[in-house]
């Protein structure tokens, strides 16, 4: 069966613009989390988000760009752009009908939408939408754009599984290398949706988080006292390979993709099965895949966003699946990052392989009372990163809908 690595890794997030910069934030358990800038929260129960720091458009994009792109595309380009870099990628010398992208996203361009649409119903009725409207609301655009910008001609199509959306992407991906379908694909997902409509539907949901006198602890997996999640926004972007391929070109290689798992809750609209019936398929599915077993997974970088059902659902299930480990390590990076949404799987890829490539495990911040349940169970790094020599890592990812993806990365040595 023919590899997958890893040659190329970009990331753009709420604790940095940039791969190592994410990384160092990352290790050190750096909150992103803050008062919402983008627009006036004063009549919404939730006020804070985990927004990009210092990011400007204009840096990355003439003015015609930035009218055709809604921020999630652009968000990707930007990613991409360092992921490419740190691969040491031409294109040119490169076969690119066998290059591919398959990219994510939840909400596509949900902030064009939102503006759009306010100004047609406080406007006089007449119809002035920019051409670029429907191009940039597309869930599948940002995917479209990377294609073009590159001249790459392999399969390219975005894959939407609401939450799980990047992690279905990147296993996609995965797949059609492994088919021989593709030699090289652009992968990862993006996400822009700190605005009114988005944080006020969450809310209305009652998912998000309303810790506003304290939004750098607000995002609290496995604590007993945790009361939702924190929105955040930003993309990840990896370039996955096939090993010669890599090889041939004197790639980078910074870990392997070795299995990826499916599944659904068939439960319920948004929230997941109480005994976490699709994640232990996802997560088993994984595995048989990758021709492990549950004792070799060495950490898992969970779902956990920080909601009471969904972080406890996601531990029964974990708990049926390896039993009590206590050398296995769990952690949820969504408490610095908060929730990218479609992108979550993406940049928690990234988190998880470089925890591989560095030995060290990423850590849980504000996390003070672990649920009884599970304390005792697994080894929790909290706080700040530690040293762990590891082979094989688990990033879990659900949607609404039910929609479970579970992809297993190896260390590569």
């Amino acid at each position: 069966m023919r590899r997958v690595v890893i040659t190329g890794m970009g990331a753009l997030t709420p604790i940095g613009n940039s791969l190592d910069e994410f990384w160092t934030n990352i290790k050190n358990g750096v909150s992103g989390a803050g008062p919402i800038t983008k627009f006036d929260t004063e009549k919404f129960k939730t006020r804070f988000a985990c927004e990009l720091k210092g990011f400007n458009p204009a840096d990355h994009f003439d003015v015609k760009e930035i009218r055709k792109y809604d921020p999630f595309s652009q968000y990707a380009l930007v990613a991409v752009d360092e992921a490419l870099k740190n691969g040491n990628i031409d294109f040119e010398q490169l076969d690119k009908n066998r290059i591919g992208v398959i990219w994510g996203s939840g909400n596509g361009g949900i902030q064009t939408f939102q503006d759009q649409m306010t100004e047609f119903c406080e406007g006089d009725g007449t119809p002035r939408f920019t051409p670029f409207f429907i191009p940039r609301i597309l869930v599948d655009i940002a995917s479209g754009i990377i294609s073009i910008k590159y001249g790459l001609r392999g399969v390219n199509f975005c894959p939407v599984s609401a939450c799980a959306t990047s992690n279905t992407a990147m296993i996609e991906a995965f797949n059609h290398i492994k088919w021989d379908k593709a030699d090289m694909i652009i992968t990862g997902g993006s996400e822009a949706a700190i605005n009114e409509s988005a944080i006020g539907g969450f809310s209305s949901a009652k998912a998000l988080s309303t810790r506003n006198d304290s939004p750098e602890t607000a995002s609290r997996p496995f604590d007993l006292n945790r009361d939702g999640f924190v929105m955040g926004e930003g993309a990840g972007a990896l370039i996955l390979e096939e090993y010669e391929h890599a090889k041939k070109r004197g790639a980078t290689i910074y870990g392997e993709v070795v299995g990826g798992g499916q599944a659904a809750d068939a439960y319920h609209l948004t929230g997941t099965h109480p005994e976490g019936e699709g994640a232990v398929l996802g997560m088993r599915e994984a595995m048989r895949e990758a021709g492990i077993e549950p004792k070799e997974i060495d950490y898992i970088n969970m779902h956990a966003t920080s909601t009471a059902q969904g972080d406890t659902s996601e531990m029964i299930a974990v708990q049926r699946v390896f039993g009590d480990q206590k050398e296995l390590s769990i952690s949820a990076t969504k408490s610095m990052t908060g929730h990218l949404l479609g992108a979550a799987g993406a940049i928690e890829g990234i988190a998880s392989v470089m925890a591989l490539k560095d030995g060290i495990l990423p850590p849980t911040i504000n996390t003070v009372d672990i649920e009884p349940d599970f304390r005792d169970s697994y080894h929790f790094p909290l706080n700040k990163g530690e040293a762990k020599k590891m082979t094989y890592a688990m990033s879990n990812t659900f949607g609404f809908g039910g929609h479970i993806a579970s992809i297993i990365f190896k260390k590569y040595e």
